[in-house]
């Protein structure tokens, strides 16, 4: 009888993921009715022939097929081909802090991953932050494994070439890059680095909503800077062949990571001050920073980034940072399906291209914007095939527990 109960109980908790994971995404990554802009044919000629990158979108952190087109959240496989998307960035959060807040989380947190993860994706809420970022890995290679040659896994500079060439006979190849939002997912142990690498992971920021034994966040209740850990940590991924993403690094974290980095970063998703001046965007000094070093900065699609949501609010941030940096410097960074609301799914992304074009952009500086920026700094940052050093050799690497610890 004990079996049957426990049967039974199994099976009422499956049926709930089943019924209550749909919903759930919908509320979370919403598309906000309203009016977008006509998309002129000049428009339209501009976004087809460019090579589109989105920096960030958390669509792998949910179970739905993104093999078919959906009515819910902000990406899919079809819905990418139909904005004439070239490469998506996925991210993987792999702890989702209680009550998290753009000004003040606390390291201590409950990590609502822990009881909801399984609404969002079957085995998250049953897996600690390293095997999360595993089970999202291998969600990606299924994706691709099954796309038949529509979606390829990019983890290589030749890789990259590759898809370049693919896309010059069918514009509806997709290229995917897998990125992690928190260095918290290595659980302290040095060579999950490498295991994380080797599992394909070619972005990695040291930070996302806390504190953590690598580096202050933009969001932490110290926002420190980087810790020995974290630098030790930076070293090996340059040495590797993984870009940094400074995206929630604290201010000093990043200034301190930017004095370090020996390879162009990515501010993967968020906003510029000079347009919406929160604890979330970067400031001018900052900006001037990342493109000092060649970086780019990933502008997003939702209000705290851009205060706004409509494409014209996307095209000022644009357009702030062309000002400011230069035109080598901006990129798109939408933070699709990261529990947000946006006025536009990846499918209608050619009307950010009007809104651009309305906003005095020049078109070569849009083609930048769209693609071109974000390739080259692909480019000087992955790997060539092979060319890693293994991250297990660094064994002067500290291993440290208790990985949400704050750095100082």
């Amino acid at each position: 009888m004990r079996r049957v109960g426990l049967l039974a109980g199994l099976l009422a908790l499956l049926a709930a993921v089943a019924i209550l994971a749909p919903p759930l995404e919908h509320f979370m990554n919403r598309v906000e009715p309203g009016p977008l802009p006509e998309v002129s044919p000049q428009a339209a000629r501009l976004h087809d022939a460019a090579f589109v990158v989105d920096l960030h979108a958390d669509s792998l952190l949910f179970g739905r097929d993104l093999s078919r087109r959906s009515d819910t959240g902000h990406v899919d496989l079809p819905r990418l081909r139909e904005g004439g998307v070239g490469l998506q960035v996925f991210a993987a959060p792999t702890v989702v802090p209680l009550g998290m807040d753009m000004e003040r989380t606390s390291s201590n947190a409950l990590d609502m991953l822990d009881w909801a993860g399984d609404l969002l994706r079957p085995g998250l809420g049953r897996s600690s932050p390293m095997q999360r970022a595993l089970l999202i890995a291998q969600a990606l290679e299924v994706l691709a494994r099954e796309s038949g040659g529509r979606l390829v896994v990019v983890r290589s500079r030749e890789d990259l070439r590759e898809l370049r060439e693919a896309r010059s006979e069918d514009p509806g190849t997709v290229g995917a890059v897998l990125a992690i939002e928190g260095a918290h997912a290595m659980e302290g142990d040095p060579d999950n680095l490498q295991a994380l690498f080797d599992a394909g992971y070619r972005i990695l920021g040291l930070t996302h909503f806390f504190d953590n034994a690598y580096a202050g966040s933009a969001h932490g209740e110290a926002k420190g800077g980087l810790s020995p850990l974290g630098r030790q940590t930076l070293a090996e991924m340059q040495s590797l062949g993984m870009l940094a993403d400074i995206a929630h690094l604290s201010p000093r974290a990043t200034h301190e990571l930017l004095d370090q980095a020996s390879t162009p970063v990515v501010f993967s998703h968020g906003g510029v001050k000079g347009t919406c001046d929160n604890t979330r965007n970067l400031s001018d000094a900052m900006l001037q920073r990342v493109a000092d070093g060649g970086g780019v900065v990933g502008i997003g699609y939702w209000d705290w980034a851009t205060c706004g949501t409509a494409p014209e609010d996307v095209a000022r941030a644009v357009r702030y940072v062309i000002d400011t940096v230069g035109d080598d410097h901006a990129a798109l960074g939408s933070d699709y399906d990261g529990g947000v609301s946006v006025s536009f799914d990846t499918s209608k992304l050619s009307v950010l291209t009007q809104a651009m074009l309305d906003a005095g952009i020049p078109e070569p500086s849009i083609r930048k914007v769209l693609g071109e920026n974000a390739l080259r700094v692909l480019d000087l940052g992955l790997p060539w095939e092979g060319d890693a050093k293994p991250a297990s050799q660094s064994r002067n690497m500290p291993a440290r527990r208790g990985q949400r610890a704050s750095a100082g």
